[in-house]
Order: C-alpha cells, then structure tokens, then sequence
C-alpha cells in the first residue's frame, strides 16, 4: 500500500515524486511505462537529432488526417521514458508572459494567476545568471546560456535586428517580445531534464518506489474514489492501492486516454467500447491545442552549418573533453518572438526557432548540401481538437485529431501565413547576404495570398507542445477544479500540461514543471 501513486514520469510527474516523497511519512509510487534514461544520446544536448526517430523512447504517435492541411497525417512525438518529453525535447526555456496566466485565472482557473505562478517558477528554476525578481538561482532545474553557439545563430539575431525586432537576451524576463539566444535546460553542458533535476536526488529515498516498463491499464475505483490502479509490467498485471490519492501525470495525450480506459469521459463513448461510466465527463479529451509551425528552409553558401559537423570530432568534443563544443548545442539556438498585425493585444503571438541546418520533416528526411531553418509558429491557436479511444485496450494508441487550422474564422491560417512571411523577411536581411544560397521551402516566394496559403497547408507541422485535454477550470464541464481534483470522483488528480486551459505563449515544458511545483504544495497542504 502506497501514499500516493503517481502515473507518468515525465515533466510533471518526476516533480511530484521529488516533493511529495520529502516526507519521509510518506510513500510514493511513480509508474513509468517507458524505461530508463540511459542512452547517452538522451543527455548529449545535440544527440536530439539522432533520438528522433527512436521509438523505443517515444511514443510515436500520428495525428489523423488533418482536412485543411491537405489530409496529411502529423507526427506527434511523446517521451517514453524516465523524464519524458523532457528527455528528448530542445531544451528551450520558456514560460510564456504573465497575460496567459492571468487570462487562466481570469477565465475560472482560479488561483493561477501570474502572481500566484511566478514564485513557483522561481522555486524550480536554478539559473545560472543568478537570482533576481524573474529568476530562481539555486532551483533544482538548471537553466543556462549555450555553451556553443553556430555562427550562422549569430547571424540569424541581427538579421532579425534588421528587420525591426529588438535584441531581448531574456525572454523570460520583463519582456518577451525580439530576437536572441534561448536559454535552455541545461547542467554543464548536459541535459537537464526533469528526470536529471528532480528525479535522481530524490531515488534512494526509502519511501519512492520507481517501477519502470509498468503500463497502466485503468485506474480503480470503491465508491466513487480512486483506490489505486491496475498495471502491466513484465508480463504480469499487477493491482497496486493508494490510501490517499492517485495522481495522473502522463500528459496531454496519455492522461485523457487513462481516464477514458478507466470510465471517465463522455458516456456515450465510453459505452461504445464496452467501457463502465464511471463519471460522464464530456469534456475528458476535448480542448486539445497544439502549436503549429511552418518551417522556411535557405541553403547556406559556406561550409558552416551542423549539416557539415564531424559527429566523431563533436562526440570527441563532448564526451572527452569535458562537453565541449557544438556536442552541447539545443540545434534551436536562436529564438524570437515577434506582434503580428493581427495580434489582438500587447503579447508577442509569434515564436521564431532558428536552425543552423537544414531540418525537413522533423530531422528524419536529410537534404544534401548545407541550410538553414527557421520555424515560425502560432502560440496562441483559436482551433481546438480532441484525443479519443481507439479501443477499450490500453495498448493501442489513441486518435488524436488538433484539428489544425480548424477554426471557424480561419485567423489562425492567417497567421500562420504571417509567420512565413515574416520568416522569409528576416532571411532577407543584410546580415545573411555572405551565406544566402538558394531558396529550399518555399523554392519561389509567393506572390499571393493564394500562394501563401498552400504554402502553410503544404509545410505546416507541430512543435510538439499538446495541451487541454483535461482542462482546469471552476465550471461543471472542466475536468478538474482549480486544485487538479477529478471532477465526479474523489481520490483522483490530474498534473501535467493536459490542465493547461489554454496554451502559453511559448514552449510548455517549463510552465508543466511549475503546475507540478504548485501543485504539490496544494496536495501537501491538504
């Protein structure tokens, strides 16, 4: 009999694990269907581009065939493993601005407001820069400047200088809004993920039990209360009990999937697949947000970019001289967040990732010669999606439909046609004049709105940061209150980026570490 069984290692769920096992009164469950953080590639910054494809560590999912994106199928990469998404993500540090979460709070997320957040992301962040009034120093996630920075990400900040952003080296701070380097969750040159952060200090502590390759089937209920669940590993099912509560931290595909499995979530399809309703809860997979990008590829006249690197000289670098050189590059080093004209308010709704190579179809297609990339992306999509069953069986993999560009007023299309073109601007520039080669996506600029639509639905991909599915919030129809507890059953929570009512205007790993940080302290307090 355990304390507290928590689903999911990843970003959220490692937090918890590290906070909730403080106590030493305490005994904590962590289940991990993924194995552990072993590959050497995980914890080399730049081994991301060789772990892509990995499935042994990623869930690997496909989205279903996107209408408006020409019926194509996206790639939605997961982590699986020790650490989770964090483990294989790019490692940028960002939290979005304090509009985003005060708008959560704003609309029934009651307690979540920019003033309520910012100290937890203080207490999670460790950066290297020191502390000040937006930053924590001596947090358990170590957040540091690029060890190595590609010439070409040089060059990308004052092309985006040139054409009319302000340089920022702090995204994270007073201001969102120019162009820079990304901070990134990094400990002397190697990955930091949550795992690294919160996980490995906390392991030997007597009362944590980390069970990896345990897959869970369903949680389990006694009159209406979460008493623990049943899980598969080794081939044997296992019934494992909770006396306080379960806690689902598998993410924003896989924690709608577990509650659906286990009999919450709309009845109509629950009884489909022959499931029992436990609770009807329509919303349980619905709300779901992504960002979408386009990516605008340029080949690159001089021999400089990471298409060109010796791996053997990079590996040598990093692994014998003490993680050296461009082995401790995220690959997106340069970042930037831009106003669009259509921008409803003062926030930034534009991101920019720059890529000194050449990256198609996530890095798993490769281009001959030498390229740049740069991704532009959305943050604050008015499209909504939903994650469903595909059967009663937890081994198959759930649907997942964004519903990219699905909007009724298509202003998200027209944004997006915003981020190529300001994307094609900055490439442009003066400062790029020395390496710019011909054009790669799109071959020709286009010359009408026509163009540039087809474009966009052409090139379109994800940036891998799903939200929503089990929206936070103080109406009936939310799947958890304010407090992360399942509406219509007691015993249960759900931590993790599916809370999240709307997506922040940047990458999700640091504002998911931060829900884990309050939300242990919201348990702890009883």
């Amino acid at each position: 009999m355990y304390d507290y069984i928590v689903i999911g290692a990843g970003s959220a769920g490692c937090v918890l694990a590290n906070r909730l096992s403080a106590n030493p009164e305490v005994r904590v469950l962590l289940l991990e269907a993924g194995g552990r953080d072993w590959h050497p590639f995980v914890h080399m910054p730049a081994g991301l581009a060789r772990i892509a494809g990995m499935t042994s560590i990623n869930w690997d999912y496909q989205t279903e065939p996107q209408a408006r994106l020409g019926g194509r199928r996206l790639w939605c990469p997961r982590g699986k493993l020790l650490g989770g998404s964090s483990s294989i993500n790019a490692m940028c540090y960002i939290r979005g601005v304090s509009g985003d979460y005060d708008a959560w709070a704003a609309n029934g997320a009651t307690g979540w407001q920019w003033d309520n957040v910012l100290p937890y992301f203080r207490k999670s962040e460790g950066n290297s820069r020191g502390t000040d009034a937006f930053h924590g120093g001596d947090g358990p996630l170590s957040v540091s400047d690029l060890r190595y920075v590609n010439p070409l990400t040089q060059v990308f900040v004052e092309a985006g200088q040139q054409a009319g952003l302000p340089f920022n080296p702090d995204f994270n701070g007073a201001r969102q809004e120019g162009v820079g380097l990304y901070q990134v969750t990094q400990r002397d040159g190697a990955r930091c993920s949550s795992a690294v952060a919160y996980l490995d200090p906390a392991k030997a502590r007597p009362n944590l039990t980390v069970r990896t390759g345990a897959q869970v089937a369903r949680v389990l209920f006694r009159n209406g209360r979460a008493i623990g669940v049943e899980c598969r590993q080794g081939g044997q099912t296992l019934r494992l009990e909770a006396s306080r509560e379960v806690i689902l931290s598998g993410g924003a595909i896989n924690s709608p999937q577990l509650l659906l499995l286990s009999g919450i979530g709309p009845a109509a399809q629950l009884r489909q697949h022959g499931i029992e309703v436990i609770h009807d809860a329509p919303e349980v997979g619905a709300n779901l947000q992504d960002h979408l990008d386009v990516t605008t590829l340029q080949h690159c006249t001089r021999p400089i970019t990471y298409d060109r690197i010796s791996q053997i000289k990079a590996g040598f670098d990093y692994f014998l001289r003490g993680r050296r050189g461009p082995g401790t590059s995220n690959v997106a080093e340069g970042a930037g967040f831009a106003r669009s004209a259509l921008a409803p308010d003062d926030r930034p709704d534009i991101q920019l990732h720059f890529i000194p190579a050449m990256i198609d179809d996530h890095g798993r297609k490769r281009l001959s010669g030498d390229g740049y990339t740069l991704h532009a992306c959305h943050v604050r999509p008015h499209s909504r999606g939903r994650v469903w069953l595909a059967s009663n069986r937890p081994d198959d993999k759930p649907r997942i439909d964004p519903n990219y560009l699905g909007d009724a007023e298509g202003f998200d299309l027209k944004v997006m046609v915003e981020c190529g073109k300001l994307s094609l601007d900055i490439f442009a520039q003066k400062a790029f004049d020395p390496y710019r080669g011909a054009p790669i996506f799109p071959a020709k600029t286009p010359q009408t709105e026509a163009e540039w639509v087809q474009f966009v639905k052409s090139r379109a991909e994800t940036v891998y940061h799903p939200i929503g599915t089990c929206r936070m919030g103080s109406d009936e129809a939310a799947v958890v209150d304010p407090e992360l507890r399942v509406r219509g059953v007691e015993g249960l929570r759900v931590i993790d980026a599916s809370v999240m009512p709307n997506l922040p205007g940047g990458n999700t790993n640091a504002p998911t570490i931060m829900i884990a940080e309050r939300a242990a302290d919201l348990i702890l307090a009883g």
